[in-house]
């Protein structure tokens, strides 16, 4: 199968335009949203974007009803009463409706997850270590995949909100394979990157974070996976305005449009 992973939103609506665009073009089978869905720079009055961010992604979780969603750190912190980067205590009645809402819309309860499996890929928003899983119960180690995402997905956020786990890991600074690298490779998010690259069992994806002044950090790109080759290849993507972002250096990182 052909996955199509659709990383961080950060209250940019049209990033699920872009993934409908793609999935309609037939270059994935099914999509997987690794969210964190609220919050940005400077947004936390705009209550209204927050509204309709969320509003987007439950009418693309209608419109691709077989979407699997991978909480993020922003989504969760406020349910979990979590202060973060770009917390809107403004917008947490929002946020907190809006979740109960994308669940509601959504044809099984376990189709928003912590962790999703699709053959031999893990889709998470930070990334999964075997220090991690022995953590939360070292009897894992040794067992069924299926067995060790259910635990770590029934986990309570004792376990779950720390930098270590898969809802907060950065393998992008660490020299750390993936849990069981030599049969899954993990699609992460989380850690904003210039480039979508593969490194020890983790293909990092964030690329459409921001700087605080709003420049693009990463290239204009998603990917499409086969699950079960674990291959992917990147896919162009069309920015905001319906024009490609590019990146290129003039001293310092500067976004400007091609």
């Amino acid at each position: 199968m052909k996955a199509l992973v659709i990383p961080d939103i950060h209250l940019k609506p049209w990033i699920f335009d872009r993934a409908s665009e793609i999935l309609k073009e037939g270059k994935a089978e099914r999509a997987v949203c690794l969210m964190d869905i609220p919050d940005d720079w400077g947004m936390e009055l705009s209550v209204d974007q927050y509204r309709d961010t969320f509003d987007r992604a439950i009418s693309f979780a209608e419109a691709y009803p077989e979407t699997l969603w991978c909480y993020g750190n922003h989504d969760v912190s406020y349910p979990w009463g979590k202060l973060e980067t770009g917390y809107s205590p403004y917008a947490e009645r929002t946020v907190i409706s809006k979740l109960d809402e994308l669940k509601d819309s959504l044809q099984k309860k376990s189709q928003i997850a912590f962790i999703h499996r699709i053959d031999n890929v893990l889709f998470m928003h930070g990334g999964l270590t075997a220090e991690y899983v022995s953590r939360l119960n070292p009897e894992l180690l040794d067992a069924d995949i299926d067995e060790v995402l259910e635990a770590v997905n029934s986990a309570s956020d004792k376990y779950l909100w720390n930098d270590e786990s898969p809802l907060w890991y950065r393998p992008q600074y660490k020299d750390v394979e993936a849990f069981r690298k030599e049969i899954y490779t993990q699609v992460i998010g989380h850690t904003p990157v210039k480039e979508i690259y593969e490194k020890n069992g983790f293909i990092s994806t964030d690329v459409f974070s921001t700087y605080s002044d709003g420049r693009q950090i990463g290239e204009s790109a998603m990917i499409s996976i086969d699950t079960e080759a674990r291959k992917y290849e990147k896919v162009p993507v069309m920015g905001k305005l319906g024009y490609k972002v590019c990146t290129v250096t003039v001293d310092e990182e500067e976004t400007k449009t091609c």
